[in-house]
């Protein structure tokens, strides 16, 4: 059975106190490196792969998009996403493993923090190259290797509770990860660079833009523990392209 900590209550309630839960968008530290490299979505079909409250989605029909489907593994995240967006938006609740679409159904697949829940990322990459028209965009955030890598997400600090630095171990064994999340165990999946660069070119797509993105300065400046942000990178940001055939 597919992971679904969302839907578990406890779980749930703290994710949804979370500034990207509260604010949207303009919660999301990584929304100022990720915005101007997503495509113009004016008369797109765009699919949204681990839609969540369906942020992005609204984002893509804000700017255009004639048609966005939303998929995400969660009840309770899809229930607040019909709540909050725009009913143009068709949500489906399924593992992104699982579901399904005719070729050549989309001209833009985007996908938000959602990958690294999957254990496959070379089976998401060929299903997106099928579902893409050519041409078609895959944009894409993930958590990035050098955070997933060690497993426990968390700083090493010394016997003051203060950071020392932020482990990376086992970085070439891909694979299953036991990570704090919120105070909860949630089983995530490590793999390196290589791994999603390779995945991407060996399944025809063309690499248009890699992100690590940082903090903006206003969130230095305004949130608190932001600074340690700048100490490793957290996430991995990445723009690719169907190659026309």
């Amino acid at each position: 059975m597919k992971q679904n900590r969302y839907d578990d209550e406890a779980f749930f309630s703290k994710y949804s106190q979370m500034n990207r839960s509260v604010q949207g968008l303009a919660g999301a530290g990584e929304w100022h490196t990720l915005q101007p490299m997503l495509p113009d979505f004016e008369g797109k079909a765009v699919l949204d792969l681990g839609c969540g409250f369906g942020w992005h989605c609204q984002y893509a029909i804000e700017h255009g998009a004639a048609s966005v489907v939303g998929v995400d593994i969660s009840e309770k995240m899809l229930a607040v996403a019909r709540e909050k967006t725009s009913g143009e938006i068709k949500y489906v609740c399924s593992p992104i493993e699982e579901v399904e679409f005719a070729e050549g159904s989309f001209d833009a697949v985007i996908s938000s923090l959602a990958f690294h829940y999957l254990a496959s990322f070379d089976e998401i990459a060929r299903k997106v190259w099928t579902w893409l028209k050519p041409g078609g965009d895959f944009v894409f955030s993930a958590e990035h290797p050098v955070f997933t890598a060690q497993g426990s997400q968390d700083w090493q600090r010394d016997a003051q509770g203060m950071i020392e630095h932020f482990p990376v171990d086992n970085y070439f064994y891909s694979g299953r990860r036991e990570a704090n999340f919120l105070g909860e165990t949630v089983i995530k999946y490590h793999r390196t660079l290589t791994d999603y660069f390779s995945a991407l070119l060996q399944n025809g797509f063309e690499i248009r833009g890699v992100a690590e993105p940082q903090p903006s300065a206003e969130m230095l400046a305004s949130v608190e523990g932001m600074q340690d942000e700048l100490r490793r990178p957290m996430m991995l940001i990445v723009a690719a392209r169907k190659t026309p055939a």
